[in-house]
């Protein structure tokens, strides 16, 4: 039982130090005000309504507005894994470590053949008292 437990902690604790320290990109591509498209770790694909920039030869044309956009949301992952233990107390470190010590003892499970109670001799029985303290109606 202490063995599995240890073993699901640590998977667990594996995982959050794989998911803090992962960093990624999510690409959106909006046509107007709708989303389009949505893809992770590269660019989100158009939706071909993306007008070409006309060209700049007479300054009195009309330019009409694109109306799609991209954005791009970054998620950024933990860079550095050390954690110090100057920020603690000394007082803080030994209740942290008197903590961990009593919790991990406290699962501690007894041998198959041990038994708490095979040095102490059974009472002898003089009497049978539960008889003594029943009443009877008659």
């Amino acid at each position: 039982m202490k063995e599995v437990f240890r073993k699901i902690a640590s998977f667990s604790m594996a995982l959050v130090v794989l998911f803090s320290t992962l960093s990624f990109t999510v690409d959106m591509h909006y046509c107007g005000d709708t989303l389009v498209n949505t893809a992770i770790l590269h660019k989100a694909e158009s939706c071909g309504m993306e007008m070409d920039k006309p060209s700049t030869s007479s300054d009195c044309e009309m330019k009409k507005k694109n109306c799609c956009s991209n954005k791009q949301l970054v998620v950024e992952g933990q860079d550095e894994l050390k954690t110090s233990s100057e920020t603690l107390s000394f007082e803080q470190q030994i209740f942290v470590a008197t903590f961990v010590f009593s919790y991990v003892n406290l699962f501690e499970e007894l041998e198959e053949g041990e038994s708490s109670y095979s040095d102490y001799i059974p009472p002898l029985v003089t009497r049978q008292i539960y008889k003594l303290d029943e009443t009877y109606l008659i």
